[in-house]
């Protein structure tokens, strides 16, 4: 078999990732991935990634090889996120706060979804503490069951509901709280129907073909889409985030819309907070951004 790997280009330079996957190592930490392994066009070995079984596989296989989770499992309705993208948001995220010692450090992760990646991360690399918010109770029992059955986590990260869809941090962030970042991968999407129309764009690129109603890797409503999209979210989020600015040493999220970054940073400035900051990601050809800001 070739072992060559492929590099993901512009991953941070901590990125554990950023020369691609070692799949021989993979494959034996996590036999079940074996099966969707083969040799690509490039005599590179790799799996099929519009295959949601093979991606779910392959997270499996890294969050056991990097970062000692040995048990991973969520809902196949929900989104299965890929570990690279995710860790450099923490690794940025540790770039911002990094004069702070990392065992005190404490963050909130809006949406931390059924999958709890952002935590586990940011626990597993950097031994920070964390809250993860939600507005679905099934998606918070099987995060919390993923932290009770990992040794690592335990008393690492706790769950919060939100348990009103009008609000973000509101509920979420209490009286005596102090972070020191917030961060948050909104929906992208405005209706059911967006995300399945995006679905099949994506799939058309991979050059596969499916159903009308399968979603790309899974997700649920809340994970995928947001009445107004994901620029109503994000100003709900920097109109919020007023309230919360003695309690939050950074607000962060990911922007995927280049074009909302500019009506963002506006909307910031009438605010006069003390500090914005816009981080750009990049994993191969595809770019999202981290906007910041502080008060």
């Amino acid at each position: 078999m070739n072992s060559k790997k492929e590099k993901n280009k512009g991953l941070h330079s901590k990125n554990l990732h950023k020369n691609g996957y070692d799949f021989e190592l993979l494959m034996k930490e996590n036999e079940e991935l074996k099966p969707f392994v083969s040799l690509n066009k490039f005599g590179n070995l790799s799996i099929d990634f519009s295959n949601s079984d093979a991606v779910f596989q392959l997270n499996k296989a890294l969050l056991n090889s990097h970062y000692s989770i040995s048990f991973y499992q969520i809902p196949k309705e929900n989104l299965c996120p890929p570990i690279p993208g995710r860790v450099d948001y923490i690794h940025h995220l540790n770039d911002l706060i990094s004069t702070k010692k990392n065992e005190n450090i404490i963050g909130l992760d809006i949406g931390t979804g059924a999958n709890c990646i952002y935590p586990i991360l940011g626990c597993s690399v950097y031994n920070w503490n964390f809250i993860g918010s939600d507005i679905s109770k099934k998606s918070i029992f099987n995060a919390e069951k993923i932290v009770k059955r990992n040794n690592v986590l335990k008393n690492k990260i706790k769950f919060r509901l939100q348990k009103d869809s009008n609000f973000i941090f509101k509920n979420i962030i209490k009286k005596d709280d102090y972070f020191d970042f917030t961060m948050c991968n909104p929906p992208f999407h405005d209706s059911k129907e967006a995300a399945l129309a995006g679905t099949q764009r994506k799939w058309k690129n991979l050059k596969q073909e499916t159903g009308k109603s399968d979603l790309n890797f899974g997700g649920i409503d809340n994970e995928l889409w947001y009445e107004g999209g994901e620029k109503s979210f994000l100003h709900k989020m920097i109109k919020e985030s007023t309230f919360y600015k003695k309690q939050v040493g950074w607000f962060t999220t990911l922007v995927s819309k280049k074009e909302n970054v500019k009506s963002m940073k506006k909307s910031l400035e009438k605010m006069q907070v003390k500090e914005i900051k816009v981080i750009e990601m990049q994993q191969g050809n595809k770019i999202t951004r981290i906007v910041t800001w502080r008060f």
